[in-house]
């Protein structure tokens, strides 16, 4: 899209409703994340991002450089640190540097982080499904393939 069919919208109630849709996806990844957030923390003591890390290195099934779960988490190489830090002083994973560069630096998950990170994944599962106890499996395929199209349409 060029910035002049960004800026002149040719429908003003197709405009209106653009603005309410992307209102209404806004304010329900807030509340799913909110909630998340509190259930993380209050029954595991960890933070969403520290989940996110731990289901990465879980999903690779391999050591990952700082810079690989960077990427693949979309976020900065600073987030990640922290987070790391946090994450090894738990013992949920450990750092070993490169042989052939001691820059880099290689995380994995401990056999406690790994033991962990299944109960918080059935655990974020059967909370997910409680909050999306009113959508029927049909709804929930339909919202996917809705929201798969809004994502298209964006270009992404």
């Amino acid at each position: 899209m060029n910035q002049k069919e960004i800026s002149e919208p040719r429908d003003s109630s197709r405009s209106k409703e653009a603005i309410r849709t992307w209102l209404r996806l806004m304010s329900c990844e807030t509340v799913i994340e909110q909630q998340l957030r509190s259930l993380f923390r209050t029954n595991f003591s960890v933070t969403l991002p520290q989940f996110d890390v731990l289901s990465e290195l879980e999903r690779s099934a391999r050591k990952m450089t700082m810079s690989e779960l960077s990427r693949e988490l979309m976020v900065s190489n600073g987030n990640v640190t922290g987070v790391i830090d946090r994450l090894e002083k738990s013992g949920f994973v450990t750092r070993t540097r490169a042989e052939h560069d001691r820059r880099i630096q290689y995380i994995e998950l401990t056999p406690k982080g790994r033991s962990e990170f299944n109960d918080m994944a059935r655990s974020h599962e059967s909370w997910l499904d409680k909050m999306f106890s009113d959508l029927s499996p049909d709804d929930m395929a339909s919202l996917q393939t809705l929201l798969l199209k809004a994502r298209s349409s964006v270009g992404t």
